[in-house]
C-alpha cells in the first residue's frame, strides 16, 4: 500500500539569512521535504554559487510537501536586536507554512518560544538536509529582494555585497548617508547617523 501525506512524520527545517548586513530585512525560511522525492546536492547555501542555490531552490519549492518565508523588518532589527529578529522571522516563516510540522530542526543553538516540539542543532544548515534546504530558500529569496532594493536605492552596490559591510558599501555609505533601509542601531550607520 503506498505512503500517505498524512502518514509521513512532518519535519520542518528552519534558518535565517542576513544577519550580518547593514541594510534590508532578516528572512527565514522553514521547509518539509517530502523523502518520497528526494532532491540531491542540498548542503548549506554559502557552499553553493549561486546559479547552483537558485536551481536547487525551484526543486525545493516544486518538491516539497511544504516551504514559507518569514521575515523581521530593518525597524523591527533596530527595535528587538538582530537575533530576537532572527528568532521572529524564523517564527513567522513555521507560521506560514501550509501544514503544521511534528518536529522543527533550527539552524544555530537557539529556538524561537512556540508550541512546536524542537531541537537547535549548531551547523544544522550542513549537518541536516532540510535545514540546508531552508538555508537555500532563504539565501535565494534574500538575494533577490536586494537585487530589487538597489534598483530603488541605487548607488550603494547592493546587488552586489547584497547589504553586507564590505569596503565598498561603507564607503557608498560615507557618500550618501544612510537610506530608509539602512539597519540604524548597527554601528557603521549608528556612527554616521549620530555623526
Amino acid at each position: 500500500m503506498p505512503l500517505l501525506f498524512s502518514d509521513l512524520t512532518k519535519i520542518a527545517g528552519v534558518d535565517e539569512v542576513g544577519r550580518g548586513p547593514l541594510a534590508g530585512a532578516v528572512i527565514a525560511a522553514a521547509v518539509i521535504l517530502n523523502p518520497l522525492k528526494p532532491i540531491a546536492q542540498i548542503t548549506d547555501s554559502k557552499k553553493l554559487s549561486e546559479k547552483q542555490r537558485e536551481k536547487i531552490a525551484v526543486q525545493i519549492r516544486d518538491l516539497s510537501i511544504a516551504w514559507a518565508i518569514g521575515r523581521a523588518e530593518v525597524e523591527e532589527i533596530d527595535q528587538l536586536n538582530i537575533l530576537q529578529a532572527s528568532l521572529l522571522a524564523m517564527k513567522r516563516a513555521v507560521q506560514q507554512l501550509a501544514c503544521v510540522p511534528d518536529q522543527v530542526l533550527v539552524d544555530g543553538n537557539l529556538c524561537p518560544q512556540w508550541v512546536y516540539p524542537s531541537q537547535a542543532i549548531i551547523q544544522g544548515d550542513l549537518k541536516v538536509k532540510v535545514i540546508g534546504a531552508a538555508s537555500i530558500i532563504a539565501k535565494v529569496a534574500r538575494d533577490q529582494e536586494m537585487i530589487l532594493l538597489d534598483q530603488r536605492y541605487p548607488g550603494y552596490g547592493l546587488a552586489q555585497h547584497k547589504g553586507y559591510p564590505t569596503r565598498a558599501h561603507c564607503l557608498a555609505l560615507q557618500q550618501l548617508g544612510p537610506s530608509p533601509i539602512h539597519r540604524r542601531s548597527f554601528a557603521p550607520v549608528k556612527a554616521l547617523l549620530e555623526a
